[in-house]
């Protein structure tokens, strides 16, 4: 049985336990969260 597990689910699962847990924290999040996205997207890399 192979087993893989996907970076966005795990990062996206994280981001909105800590936006319940600390509401302030949402811009923080999505404001990295677009800025690993645009960098990731620039350099062509496919991670998320």
């Amino acid at each position: 049985m192979d087993f893989q597990l996907s970076l966005a689910p795990l990062v996206s699962l994280i981001a909105g336990i800590l936006i319940l847990v600390i509401p302030r924290l949402l811009n923080y999040i999505v404001a990295l969260y677009l800025i690993i996205i645009g960098i990731l997207g620039l350099t062509g890399t496919n991670a998320l």
